[in-house]
């Protein structure tokens, strides 16, 4: 597209060039056709290079390291608005991955709170509800701790580093089965209805993007390990 605009303006150009006019308002005519088709090729032009990434090799790395997850596709649709921070960094993308997983449980227990507080819940969804409350409030609370312990590790290194990177593959661990805990309370057909229907799609989301994020968080254990094994060879 751009260069058959690239083409039609070097033809004007060239008729303005070589052909005679018959009057001045013709010259201006064509003056104003070639100026404004100038302006619409700039404006392409600029839409083109406005639609590249600004950091392709960060978001080529999220992709890469999304194949390490169970749903790579979600893992790249939510991380790669973060690739400017990440760039290739093993422990940003692990950081960024958690801090996905804190927002949607925290969205997903607000939700849930809500539903709670409904009225008209028979007593078996009541008491689900309930107790998918506790779960999502306690899978906050340990995305939370490992969100913060993943952000101190870039301080420790050796023995240090390998415990608290356990530390925050046993809390997104629990974050996960707490999720997943909320889900096995509403099975079975006599808890099928809206309410849910709702907590079900959410809570699913949510222990997507927390299995991606405890996979990042293994790949990046094993990674700095891997690595630390090899600098002690001599």
């Amino acid at each position: 597209m751009v260069q058959s605009f690239q083409a039609l303006i070097k033809t004007l150009s060239q008729t303005t060039e070589t052909s005679h006019f018959s009057s001045s308002k013709d010259m201006a005519k064509l003056s104003l056709s070639l100026l404004i088709i100038l302006f619409f090729f700039h404006y392409i032009t600029g839409m083109a290079e406005s639609a590249v990434p600004q950091n392709p090799s960060a978001t080529d790395f999220i992709k890469v390291s999304c194949r390490a997850t169970l749903y790579p596709a979600v893992c790249v649709h939510c991380l790669s608005t973060f690739a400017d921070k990440i760039q290739q960094n093993e422990r940003e993308l692990a950081q960024a991955a958690l801090s996905v997983s804190l927002a949607r449980a925290r969205s997903t227990a607000m939700f849930v709170s809500k539903m709670f507080k409904a009225s008209g819940l028979n007593p078996r969804v009541y008491q689900a509800v309930r107790d998918c409350v506790d779960n999502m409030g306690d899978s906050v609370d340990q995305l939370r701790r490992s969100a913060k312990e993943l952000s101190d590790m870039g301080r420790v290194s050796g023995q240090d580093f390998m415990w608290h990177a356990s530390n925050v593959q046993t809390w997104v661990s629990a974050a996960l089965t707490d999720e997943n805990t909320c889900l096995d309370g509403f099975s079975g057909h006599a808890m099928d209805g809206n309410v849910k229907a709702a907590i079900k799609k959410k809570v699913v989301y949510v222990g997507k993007v927390t299995s991606n994020a405890l996979a990042l968080v293994n790949r990046f254990a094993a990674r700095h390990r891997a690595g630390a094994a090899t600098s002690s060879v001599p």
